[in-house]
């Protein structure tokens, strides 16, 4: 005879099969998923549309070896700005083993750099969310970012896109939050993030170190430090809180640098104002990176800068100064969109200047007659200061050139020379008072800097930050600058 259908024995039964009856309906409506973007013009599939993200909450657990992935939890607070479907998250590195949107399991896919979760119902504007992700975050070799390998362990190297490398994220600057890092690790393994301690509590056979920060924060500024290091401490301006985390085999060796820091402080304070956040401190790494970076509160260098003797005492110094600075210019005031990144270098740059002047005897204007006299070649290979062009393929950090290092500082020295020495320091106290803990653009700046000015600058700032040339120097008629040599 036929068989007839079993009804569901519970009310509840019958609800979950309708839910995944409905469930395989949408998904079957929807398009496969695709990586999005907010159309940023350098990094185009980078951040995503639809919500805006006020916290990240990220537990870490790392066994004790630096090539083996970290068990991870990501858990995301935000706010539906439009109608979702679907959310998109930069993630590109790890493997995903579960998600849930407001407390209930979700569906997930990868399209390319992008983690897509749809959630069980659709999400309307206006709605809470919070996003949890159960992943692996995964250190590499590789040179694109994210975890950099040190002598005894990691630490994080996220500019300008690498973030999403270490963990799930809305992965653009414009989209800045609080950050609380839980990092579980072995006992003898010391453990420092962004902001301040929050908690220290042993689970078995680990330590677990909370670090929670009190500003937002920009994903590309996020910074965890975990090795055999040590941690020094000592106060700054105004009982300002400084934490160092150095290879412990180093701490004699480096104390001479690091005591030079509450100095740099107070000097950057008498130039643009107080300290923007609750601590600073210095992480030196035993790591080959290239670079130094202003990951927010604790600014990472490579211990080869304070070695090496061939970097003479005023060199050090200006390129301390110079990442410090960006605590004001690029941390607390973020750039809007990356082609904004003249507005961190630039200034970065001119305060490491300024400071060499002062404490190293290196003219300023020397300096800026020799930036001037490269700028066409600049101009000419990236792009002008505030409409870079993008990096080519395989260089991640390209977008990094001498046209937003000493080539955005000339633009700086000829705003003070057109605008006069006493606008200049109201602009640029102004900046970061007015753009605190946020974001803002080149557009921001010209027109904050025609205001004190008290005339329009626009004419100016077209020329400085979008002209291929380099226009006339403001009180230097006899500065020249060379033709590019491939010309």
């Amino acid at each position: 005879m036929p068989l007839t259908p079993r009804r569901p024995r519970s009310r509840h039964l019958r609800a979950v099969l309708l839910a995944a009856a409905a469930a395989s309906v949408v998904a079957a409506a929807l398009p496969a998923p695709v990586p999005l973007g907010i159309g940023d013009p350098l990094f185009p599939h980078l951040g995503n549309p639809g919500y805006d993200v006020l916290s990240y909450d990220i537990g870490l657990t790392y066994v004790g070896d630096n090539r083996k992935p970290l068990e991870a939890v990501t858990t995301i607070d935000a706010v539906a700005t439009g109608a979702l479907e679907r959310i998109n998250l930069d993630f590109a590195r790890g493997a995903v083993h579960a998600a849930e949107v407001n407390g209930r399991p979700a569906r997930f896919a990868s399209a390319d750099e992008d983690l897509v979760i749809t959630p069980e119902h659709p999400v309307a504007a206006g709605e809470p969310l919070r996003i949890t992700v159960r992943h692996t975050s995964v250190p590499d070799a590789a040179s694109d970012g994210g975890w950099v390998r040190t002598t005894d362990g990691l630490v994080m190297a996220n500019q300008a896109d690498a973030a999403h490398r270490v963990f799930p994220c809305n992965d653009h600057p414009s989209d800045k939050a609080f950050f609380t890092f839980h990092v579980a690790a072995p006992a003898d393994v010391t453990v420092v993030a962004n902001g301040l301690p929050a908690a220290r509590e042993r689970r078995g056979g680990r330590i677990v170190s909370t670090y929670r920060t009190s500003h937002p924060m920009a994903t590309e500024l996020a910074q965890v430090s975990i090795g055999h290091s040590a941690v020094l401490h000592r106060e700054g301006p105004h009982g300002l809180p400084i934490r160092d985390v150095v290879p412990a085999a180093d701490r004699d060796a480096l104390e001479p640098w690091l005591a030079k820091t509450p100095g740099h402080i107070a000097w950057m304070e008498r130039q643009v104002g107080a300290y923007p956040f609750e601590t600073y401190g210095v992480l030196i790494a035993g790591a080959d990176t290239g670079f130094e970076l202003e990951t927010q509160t604790l600014t990472l260098f490579e211990r080869s800068l304070f070695v090496r003797p061939e970097f003479p005492e005023w060199y050090v110094d200006s390129v301390m100064v110079h990442e410090l600075a960006h605590h004001w210019f690029g941390d607390s005031v973020s750039p809007h969109a990356w082609s904004d990144l003249w507005l961190n270098e630039g200034h970065a740059t001119w305060y490491e200047a300024r400071y060499a002047e002062e404490f190293g005897k290196q003219p300023m204007e020397r300096r800026m007659r020799a930036a001037y006299a490269l700028s066409d070649g600049w101009r000419a290979a990236g792009g002008p200061p505030a409409a870079p062009r993008a990096a080519g393929p395989g260089q991640k950090i390209g977008i990094f050139r001498p046209v937003v290092y000493d080539g955005s500082a000339l633009v700086l020295y000829a705003l003070r020379q057109e605008i006069g020495e006493r606008a200049f320091d109201r602009l640029e106290r102004r900046w970061v008072r007015d753009h605190r803990d946020s974001t803002a653009s080149s557009a921001d700046f010209a027109a904050l800097a025609s205001r004190i000015a008290g005339r329009d600058l626009t004419g100016f700032f077209r020329a400085w930050l979008y002209g291929e040339k380099t226009p006339p120097m403001p009180g230097h008629p006899d500065w020249h600058s060379q033709a590019p040599k491939h010309a």
